[in-house]
């Protein structure tokens, strides 16, 4: 049975801690400033081919689940971005969600996707 886009990608095990460049630090800067403003479980930022960035964070209505992810990419998508460089989410959770990463693939397929901690730390990157 095919996995379900929504399941979770296992992370890499770092072996050593994971150095992201400058441009990816600030994601990761971003995606917590998202989560904490709201309070939410999940933050994530996303930056396009032409360096813009944008970030969000979980959304949870009776009619609208998103995730944080989701609604960067969404948000990218929005503002005309065809392709992502990198994308980061910051959560409690020790998976990427599969909702989220399949968003990111849909604009490219080789984009590493960071995901953090709520303080920072990189648990792991996902690049395929």
């Amino acid at each position: 049975m095919p996995e379900s886009p929504t399941a979770p990608a296992a992370l890499p095990t770092p072996t050593a801690p994971v150095e992201l460049t400058a441009e990816d630090g600030k994601l990761v800067v971003l995606a917590r400033g998202a989560r904490g403003r709201v309070g939410a479980v999940e933050g994530a930022a996303v930056r396009d081919q032409d360096g813009r960035t944008y970030t969000a964070a979980s959304v949870s209505l009776p009619s609208l689940t998103l995730t944080a992810l989701q609604l960067a990419v969404a948000t990218a998508v929005a503002a005309g971005a065809t392709r992502l460089e990198a994308a980061v989410v910051v959560t409690e959770a020790s998976t990427l969600d599969g909702a989220g990463h399949a968003a990111v693939r849909d604009l490219a397929a080789d984009a590493p996707v960071h995901v953090a901690a709520p303080d920072g730390t990189v648990l792991g990157t996902v690049i395929e």
